[in-house]
């Protein structure tokens, strides 16, 4: 009982300090998700915060559908279909080049990682933040067809990341490749509306 209270006074303080930094973005007129990447690696540096464990599940049944449907509900389809080649080009062309890029650097900066782990690293970190990535266009300025390419592409390479993450995983853990045509159906399961 004593742990489960005391997880909630630190999800409290880190709400406040959440809110804290969105106010202070704004009163600096920074994009807030800027600041509170920079916010949070502070507040990670600082000794004698207790550390916590979140489970997956919440993530990503609690957390990342909410945000994923606001930035769906919020994007204009009209002009997603309009500038589809160029979405689909970003979203799976910048996600295969993260997955490669990580994996080539990372054997020589990471000890122990070979090639296959680096693989799943980039995967892991391929995908971007949809919310973040319009907040940031809008505040510096983009024109609108940029920031509605970057709307339509930050969805749909949570797909391709995702699909990138599994390929990895695979190849780690069973040593097999899956197909091209695995890896096609599983994609049209991932963007499928709904």
């Amino acid at each position: 009982m004593h742990s489960t209270v005391q997880n909630l006074e630190l999800i409290v303080i880190l709400l406040v300090c959440v809110v804290a930094f969105g106010a202070l973005a704004n009163r600096l007129r920074v994009p807030y998700p800027i600041l509170l990447v920079i916010g949070g690696l502070a507040l990670s540096l600082v000794p004698g915060i207790p550390r916590f464990s979140l489970e997956p599940d919440l993530i990503f049944l609690g957390v990342l559908p909410p945000l994923l449907f606001a930035a769906a509900f919020a994007t204009s389809w009209r002009d997603f279909r309009y500038n589809l080649v160029s979405i689909c080009f970003l979203a799976f062309g910048l996600v295969g080049f993260t997955v490669v890029g990580v994996a080539l650097i990372a054997q020589w900066i990471l000890p122990g990682f070979d090639w296959r782990l680096g693989l799943v690293l980039g995967a892991v970190v391929s995908t971007t933040d949809a919310i973040a990535a319009t907040s940031i266009a809008r505040r510096v300025g983009l024109p609108q067809r940029l920031i509605d390419v970057l709307e339509g592409e930050s969805l749909i390479n949570d797909a391709s990341g995702l699909l990138a993450l599994a390929f990895t995983v695979a190849l780690v853990v069973t040593g097999q490749t899956p197909s091209i045509a695995e890896g096609g159906a599983r994609l049209l399961w991932l963007v499928q509306p709904g």
